[in-house]
């Protein structure tokens, strides 16, 4: 099993930036890759960005691209999603994920492991 802990969350305004943790524990040295996600009020939960935990690639969603950037502490087993350029329709909740194989990283449903989800609040 692998626990994954996410913080960085709050509240900005417009144009801000926010970077999100998520801390892995217990069988960490499994994980294939890393994924955050969000949820906004009355909509599905959508991909915002992946990671493979041995080479570094790098996935984002059209809509994310350029303003957030993924990045993994091997060491500490630390994911990280930096989101600069915030805007108020990136307000969500955000959780990461863990996978333990190959398949697609875009697809949440994939993922085996998932955070508590940590709220991000865009003020106009």
């Amino acid at each position: 099993q692998v626990q994954l802990v996410e913080s960085g969350g709050g509240l900005v305004q417009a144009g801000g930036s926010l970077r999100l943790s998520c801390a892995a524990s217990g069988r960490a040295g499994s994980i294939y890759a890393m994924g955050w996600f969000r949820q906004a009020p009355g909509k599905e939960r959508e991909f915002v960005a992946a990671i493979k935990w041995s080479v570094s690639s790098r996935y984002y969603a059209d809509s994310v691209k350029g303003r957030f950037a993924i990045s993994r502490d091997n060491a500490q087993n630390t994911g990280f999603l930096q989101m600069n350029s915030l805007e108020p329709e990136d307000t969500a909740v955000y959780y990461c994920a863990a996978r333990r194989a190959l398949g697609s990283l875009y697809v949440d449903d994939e993922y085996n492991y998932w955070g508590q989800g940590t709220q991000v609040t865009i003020s106009s």
